[in-house]
């Protein structure tokens, strides 16, 4: 009989003592619970014992934690967690160093431990600790395990960091500022200075006047992991706690020192794998680069600025540099400012007046800083940009400003410029660290990846949105890559064509469906053959119901018709000329005949005898795609039968039927794309029981046959 569900069979172990099997009933007192157990060995006063997991961090069983035992768990007996504390505490004050070293080592194995901390709490092991801290009698494995100790015990959220006193603080950071320092002591202070610098203003601002940015920059050019790790870590709380001007004021220091091509070149590329904790705090750093951006994205352009409105003006010079813009070329001004509109629209913004095309935020002020970059740093790139467009039909012009506009949100969205950041989001880009004005180097990649994108999607001004978001997609897709390079994402990311990601949306849309698992695709490999003959003989009836055709003349005229059809034994073709305006004749009122046995090959395109000999007209280019021939014995000698199909769907399934007809495969684009419809619709029905029900990527293994078959029913036996 199965034990009820409060009731779990659990193994208790306690040191020199035989462990016990037993069933602990839930609902049964814990108190209870510990009398048994130590009544079981023997063992007076059970209020001194507690009970502990074996595994893990070895933490107190108690009335709110007891659910967790599930059944095979291991649990220890020990001494209680108010005992414990006491016992810590006395050797943390003896005279033995060796004493107070193995008091520090039990306090770290325990201070996890929330029951354990809050004994350890109320009993001032805080301060008796910081007291060791601030002494700093052995600055080697004692401090390092005071360290430690208080560390544990403040995570615990029981007392609040603005406690601390600014001594204690100062003596903290006194550690880290010391040059000869036991390895294990600095990264625990950077680790406590971090703490303290999040969690309180007021002490925040003391470690920053404490802590020179240049003692950081050393710690990070040590090559030891844990250290700069926590290095970068103060250093991003020290950031993430200034006021935006103080932080721009800091990582132009820090970009001063070189720190970036340090990190690029020592840590991103380092031999030692990154962690997660600095891949979090490099995340970390390159959110307050990019927010270093945010006052320029939220600021429109003023149209009373002097220098924003020269800006403006610069930018339309080195596209057009137009001579008649001097006062000595005899223009007036209202023909001066007639030209300047108007080359602003050649430009692409949306007004005569740039200025109110920049006065949406966001992007603001940081898209014209974006076109300015654009336009000093890659000036033979914009002008041909500009030029390019501006000469293309007004339809088909990619407009630059309203492109950089629209892009420059695009990027501050993909890039998340201005949002808080995650507590623990790990997607740094490598590449923001290998390149300096990193954000504008990578719009002057995104803008002309945007017009090369523009002009293979052909598109116009009403598909600006669409091009927008094809434009995403690539960016996003070649971002999430991580290229460790601004070159390496130039080359990912122009290897990306609009049609590259029209085959990518496809064939995700295919996996969510489904249709890409193996099962499925064994599936539709076996339904292929029985398809493909629905599609043969979908053909051979189309040549069947015959079609009109016209005849081209030597003077290229479209005036005469005739009709060709196959018979219904698919032996003959018949064919003949018929009247405009006449009703289709019958098979049999058919003059022409060809045995569909003489028939020798079917010829497409330039292969064609009536095509090749007119010569290479842009007529006859047109000609080329609707044009097919059947050769076929007419006597000893070889003739030919020309056609020209009225459309494109057309050639297509009358080459099809005559290529089925001869035992050739059927290779035309509409029997691809009639089998994928034919091969999906199928699937579906076959599946339509299956909705919801996981298929799996391998079939279940068969299962080896029985050692013998006495089972099996003796059909010879007759029953009485």
């Amino acid at each position: 009989m199965a034990p009820p569900r409060n009731v779990v069979k659990i193994a208790v172990q306690m040191p020199d003592a035989i462990p016990q099997l037993i069933q602990l009933d839930q609902a049964k007192p814990l108190a209870t619970v510990l009398k048994e157990v130590c009544d079981a060995w023997s063992l007076t006063h059970s209020e001194r014992y507690a009970l502990q997991f074996a595994d893990g961090h070895r933490r107190y069983i108690t009335e709110n934690n007891r659910t967790e035992i599930k059944n095979g768990s291991i649990l220890c007996l020990c001494t209680a967690a108010d005992l414990e504390a006491e016992q810590l505490l006395g050797g943390l004050q003896s005279s033995s160093r060796e004493a107070r070293r193995e008091a520090l080592k039990q306090l770290v194995l325990l201070a996890s431990d929330m029951t354990f901390a809050q004994e350890i709490i109320s009993r001032d092991g805080l301060q008796r600790l910081g007291t060791i801290i601030e002494d700093g009698d052995d600055l080697g494995e004692v401090l390092a395990l005071g360290l430690r100790a208080f560390l544990e015990l403040m995570e615990h959220g029981v007392v609040s960091w603005e406690t601390l006193s600014i001594p204690f603080v100062r003596k903290v950071v006194s550690y880290v500022n010391m040059n000869l320092m036991d390895a294990s002591v600095q990264p625990l202070a950077l680790g406590l200075l971090e703490s303290v610098t999040l969690s309180s203003p007021a002490l925040g601002q003391l470690v920053k006047s404490e802590v020179p940015l240049d003692r950081l920059l050393v710690h990070l050019q040590v090559m030891n992991q844990q250290l700069q790790t926590k290095a970068m870590a103060l250093l991003t709380a020290l950031l993430q706690g200034a006021s935006p001007a103080e932080r721009k004021h800091m990582l132009d220091y820090l970009w001063q020192r070189n720190l970036r091509q340090f990190i690029y070149k020592n840590i991103i590329h380092s031999a030692t794998p990154l962690g997660d904790e600095m891949a979090h705090h490099l995340y970390v750093l390159q959110a307050l680069m990019l927010g270093l951006l945010e006052p320029r994205m939220r600021t429109p352009l003023d149209p009373y600025s002097q220098e924003q409105r020269e800006q403006l003006q610069a930018l339309r010079q080195v596209a057009f540099e137009s001579e008649g813009e001097s006062p000595g070329t005899g223009l007036s001004a209202d023909r001066r400012r007639s030209l300047c509109a108007r080359e602003f629209r050649k430009l692409g913004f949306s007004n005569s007046n740039p200025a109110q095309d920049l006065e949406r935020v966001p992007p603001g002020l940081l898209a014209l800083d974006n076109m300015l970059y654009f336009s000093r740093h890659a000036p033979s790139a914009y002008s041909r940009f500009v030029l390019e467009n501006s000469s293309r039909e007004d339809k088909h012009e990619c407009p630059f400003a309203r492109s950089s506009i629209q892009l420059t949100v695009l990027l501050c969205e993909l890039l998340r410029v201005g949002e808080p950041c995650s507590e623990t989001a790990q997607d740094f880009s490598p590449m923001f660290f290998g390149q300096d004005q990193s954000f504008h180097e990578l719009f002057c990649v995104a803008i002309q990846l945007l017009n090369k994108t523009w002009k293979e999607m052909r598109a116009t001004q009403e598909d600006f949105d669409k091009v927008m978001q094809v434009v995403r997609e690539q960016l996003a897709r070649t971002l999430a890559l991580k290229p460790t390079s601004l070159e390496l994402f130039r080359t990912k990311v122009n290897a990306l064509t609009y049609g590259e990601v029209m085959r990518l949306r496809q064939t995700e849309r295919l996996h969510q469906e489904g249709t890409l698992a193996p099962p499925i695709l064994e599936l539709r490999e076996k339904l292929k053959p029985e398809l493909m003959g629905l599609i043969r003989q979908q053909r051979l009836l189309r040549l069947c119901e015959g079609m009109l055709f016209r005849k081209i003349s030597s003077r290229r005229r479209q005036d005469k018709l005739w009709f060709c059809c196959l018979s219904p034994n698919h032996k003959v073709l018949q064919y003949g000329d018929v009247e405009e305006g006449a009703s289709l004749p019958t098979p049999e009122s058919l003059p022409e005949q060809i045995p569909v046995a003489d028939i020798r090959a079917l010829l497409m395109g330039k292969d064609c005898p009536h095509v090749r000999e007119k010569g290479s007209g842009k007529q006859n280019k047109d000609l080329y795609e609707l044009a097919f021939s059947i050769s076929y014995d007419h006597g000893e000698e070889e003739a030919y039968l020309n056609f020209i199909a009225p459309s494109k769907r057309d050639f297509h399934l009358w080459t099809d039927g005559l290529n089925a007809l001869l035992g050739s495969p059927m290779s035309s684009e509409q029997t691809r794309l009639d089998l994928e419809q034919l091969l999906t619709m199928e699937t579906k029905l076959r599946l339509l029981e299956l909705e919801n029900v996981p298929i799996p990527e391998r079939p279940p293994p068969v299962p080896p046959p029985p050692t013998n078959f006495n089972f099996c029913y003796d059909c010879s036996i007759t029953e009485p």
